[in-house]
């Protein structure tokens, strides 16, 4: 169980983090793709935050985790200088990608085709466990 210092110390970190990577995007010329920042988890030490990013169009999704990743000690620095005045040390950011969104409409889109999920489980791709 979180505690509320873990959840508000990813509550500034999720904020400030949509700023800094919609303007990487925009900056890097990637006009039309969305990047939000669906959750943040901090460990107990605070010394390493999980940050779920969610991507859209999906086809890009994959090539830009890789650079968020790669990117990760710049961001982080971006990151520190924005919240220097409400952390003391910024978390370790390690990114991964949340399909939860693409898993739900892919349960819509097979829930009003002809083949329903409900009848045939074996439809839908197995959930992924972060």
């Amino acid at each position: 169980m979180e505690s509320n210092r873990q959840k508000k110390i990813a509550g500034v970190i999720q904020k400030d983090l949509v700023d800094i990577l919609q303007g990487a995007a925009r900056d890097g010329g990637l006009l039309g793709t969305l990047i939000s920042v669906t959750k943040v988890k901090v460990t107990v030490d605070l010394s390493d935050a999980k940050v779920f990013l969610s991507i859209f169009p999906n086809d890009q999704a994959k090539g830009l985790l890789e650079g968020i990743t790669d990117n990760a000690s710049q961001i982080k620095h971006q990151l520190a200088m924005k919240t220097k005045d409400q952390l003391r040390r910024v978390p370790n950011l390690q990114f991964y990608l949340d399909d939860s969104l693409e898993y739900i409409d892919e349960i819509d889109r097979s829930l009003k085709g002809t083949e329903n999920p409900i009848d045939n489980p074996d439809l839908l791709d197995p959930r992924k466990k972060s």
